[in-house]
């Protein structure tokens, strides 16, 4: 999955949290995320306010936690692991986490997605 269509999947399924994500359709999301995130400070630091941040937060909130779902359904792993976050140091764990492939072929939450 190239950077477009990861992006495209995100927000085609924004309330999707089922299925699966592939490491590429995370990942291109996240870099997405990062890019408009900066783009949004930058524009708040010209007018002055964060309106910009504000509303990226808001339309990034919905997609980044359904395909944050959809990842941890890749590696068989349900996504209450989400709640590890919560930790400080679990955040380190999940981010080893996605960095490793999903599961070989099917799964409990559906087919490979690659």
């Amino acid at each position: 999955m190239d950077f477009m269509q990861a992006v495209n999947s995100g927000f085609k399924n924004y309330v999707g949290f089922d299925g699966r994500a592939s490491r590429s359709e995370y990942w291109f999301w996240t870099l997405f995320a990062v890019i408009v995130t900066l783009i949004a400070g930058v524009m708040d630091g010209i007018v002055g306010f964060g309106i910009f941040s504000a509303v990226a937060a808001l339309g990034l909130l919905l997609p980044g936690l359904a395909v944050a779902f959809r990842r941890f359904h890749d590696m068989d792993r349900t996504a209450w692991w989400l709640l590890l976050t919560l930790t400080g140091i679990g955040s380190v764990i999940i981010l080893i986490w996605f960095c490793f492939p999903g599961t070989p072929g099917s799964n409990r939450f559906g087919p490979d997605p690659l």
